[in-house]
């Protein structure tokens, strides 16, 4: 049986990726709106592997006999302005996650609760391609400052990412 301290952690850590999930989604739409499907195809991928991550806590917690209390998600802003500034929240936010997830491996060890330790590795080698794989669009992105013609390339460039 996991800890009850653990159990909450990893529900509210739930939905925390939810909200990441909504979050991305969001940003898509934006993309979408001002007609840059590449943006906006990499940003619903984004979307699409922290729903991922959401049910990997959602099962792990059901696998260690734990129970999922799922929470309302707050809404997130659909007006984001220039694709810089956007992908840079997007980092920021990953570096939330990655301190989110740094806590609840904290209380983890505190607990002696091994096997949770054990699960929440995955979650940290995530968290530093997620913010690798962002931190790269945005210095991307201060190479092509207002140029139309960059960001129109950048834009094809990440419509190839695949989801992973």
């Amino acid at each position: 049986m996991i800890d009850s301290d653990v159990e909450d952690a990893i529900n509210t850590q739930i939905r925390n990726e939810y909200y990441s999930s909504y979050l991305y989604l969001s940003m898509s739409a934006y993309c979408e709106s001002k007609n840059f499907s590449g943006f906006a195809s990499w940003l619903r991928k984004q979307s699409e592997e922290e729903l991922g991550h959401a049910l990997k806590f959602f099962d792990y917690l059901i696998d260690r006999g734990g129970r999922v209390v799922l929470d309302s998600i707050e809404q997130p802003s659909s007006e984001f302005g220039a694709f810089l500034e956007m992908f840079e929240e997007v980092l920021e936010h990953e570096r939330e996650v990655t301190g989110m997830i740094n806590n609840i491996y904290d209380l983890a060890a505190s607990k002696n609760d091994q096997a949770t330790l054990v699960m929440l590795h995955w979650f940290i080698e995530e968290q530093v391609e997620e913010e690798k794989s962002a931190e790269e669009v945005v210095e991307q992105l201060k190479l092509a400052e207002d140029n139309p013609a960059a960001l129109l390339i950048l834009d094809r460039e990440l419509s190839a990412r695949t989801s992973e």
